[in-house]
C-alpha cells in the first residue's frame, strides 16, 4: 500500500467514504470510541458517518442513554456505546486514576472529600434526575466542598472513573450528568481479556490499516497488554510491512478498485487523525502545525482524494 492506499482504506473502515449505518448507536458501536470533548465537533463526527445525518436523532440517541459521553481510555471525553461503557471503564479507569494522583494531592482532594461529594452527587441525582456542572457546584459548595480551581472538573472526573456519574439528556440547550447505573442498568460483565480482544477487534476494523503503536496511543493500554490484545484476534487479521510500520488488516478487507474522487469536510479531533500515532499517511508535514496545534488542539480538515 501507498501512504495514499492507506489514507483512503482509513476514510472507507471509518465509514466516512461511505456508510452503512443510520443510527448514532450504530457508529459509535462501530468505532468502539469516538473523542468527544468538543461536543458539537463529536456529533458532527457522528453525522459525517451516517447515511441519513440529523442533529436532533443524535441529540435524541444522547438524552436516551443509547451513547454515552464518558471519560475513558484516555483521560478525556468520548462517546461510546451503552453497551460498551461499563467493560471499557473497568479497563481503562484504574490507569487514568493513578495519572492523576498528584494532581488531586495538589488540589487537595482526599479520599473522605471524594466520598463527601459522591453522596452528594447520588442524593442530587437519584430517581432520574440530571444535573448541570454548575447546579452540582452549588450543591458542592453548600456542603462547605470548594469548586475552584479546576477542582469542580476533577471532582466530576473521578465520579466518572468510579462509574458514578455519566452524560445525561440535554437541558435548557446545555449537557448534564446522570447516575449511571440508572442511566444504563444492565451491565455486562466480561474478563480482561476478552475486553482487550473486543477493544482490538474494533480498532483494527474500523480503523484499518493500522500498527501496534497506533493501537498503544489511542487505547492508553501498556505495550504489553496492546500486544496481548492483538495476539487475541490475530487469526482474523492479516500483518502487512508498509514502509517502517507493520499493519494489521482485516482477512475480509478488499481494495475497491479504482480510487474514486473524494472531499470531505470533518470536524475538529475527528478520529481519522487522532486514532494514529502516525498520521503521515493522510496529513503532509507542511500541513501539520495548521491542522494539530502545540499544545495538542486538532482544527477541522478538509480531506481530498484521502
Amino acid at each position: 500500500m501507498t501512504s495514499r492506499e492507506i489514507s483512503n482504506a482509513r476514510l472507507r473502515s471509518q465509514k466516512v467514504e461511505a456508510t452503512e449505518f443510520s443510527t448514532a448507536r450504530e457508529i459509535v458501536s462501530w468505532m468502539g470510541a469516538m473523542q468527544a470533548q468538543d461536543y458539537s465537533m463529536a456529533k458532527w463526527a457522528i453525522g459525517s458517518r451516517l447515511s441519513d445525518p440529523s442533529n436532533q436523532r443524535i441529540e435524541s440517541s444522547i438524552d436516551k442513554g443509547e451513547i454515552i459521553r464518558i471519560h475513558v481510555l484516555r483521560p478525556t471525553w468520548h462517546f461510546v456505546s451503552s453497551d460498551d461503557v461499563y467493560w471499557m471503564l473497568e479497563l481503562s479507569a484504574h490507569k487514568i486514576k493513578s495519572s492523576f494522583k498528584s494532581r488531586h494531592k495538589e488540589l487537595g482532594l482526599t479520599d473522605s472529600i471524594i466520598t463527601k461529594t459522591t453522596g452528594i452527587i447520588e442524593k442530587t441525582m437519584t430517581n432520574g434526575k440530571s444535573s448541570t456542572r454548575n447546579e452540582l457546584a452549588i450543591e458542592f459548595n453548600k456542603s462547605g466542598i470548594r469548586t475552584d480551581a479546576n477542582r469542580l472538573s476533577h471532582i466530576l472526573f473521578h465520579a466518572e472513573m468510579d462509574g458514578i456519574i455519566c452524560s445525561g439528556p440535554i437541558k435548557n440547550n446545555k449537557p448534564t450528568y446522570a447516575l449511571l447505573y440508572e442511566r444504563v442498568p444492565y451491565k455486562k460483565n466480561i474478563s480482561k481479556d476478552e475486553a482487550l480482544a473486543e477493544l482490538a477487534k474494533r480498532y483494527f476494523t474500523s480503523r484499518c490499516p493500522a500498527t501496534l503503536e497506533d493501537f498503544v496511543w489511542w487505547s492508553n493500554l501498556s505495550v504489553s497488554d496492546a500486544r496481548k490484545a492483538i495476539n487475541h484476534i490475530k487469526a482474523d487479521f492479516t500483518s502487512e510491512s508498509i514502509g517502517t510500520g507493520k499493519y494489521l488488516i482485516p482477512n475480509s478487507y478488499s481494495k475497491p478498485n479504482p480510487e474514486k474522487i473524494s472531499v470531505h469536510f470533518l470536524p475538529a479531533y475527528d478520529e481519522f487523525l487522532i486514532s494514529y500515532k502516525d498520521r503521515s499517511s493522510s496529513l503532509a508535514l507542511i500541513n501539520n502545525k495548521r491542522t494539530v496545534s502545540d499544545n495538542g488542539i486538532f482544527h477541522p480538515t478538509i480531506v481530498v482524494n484521502g
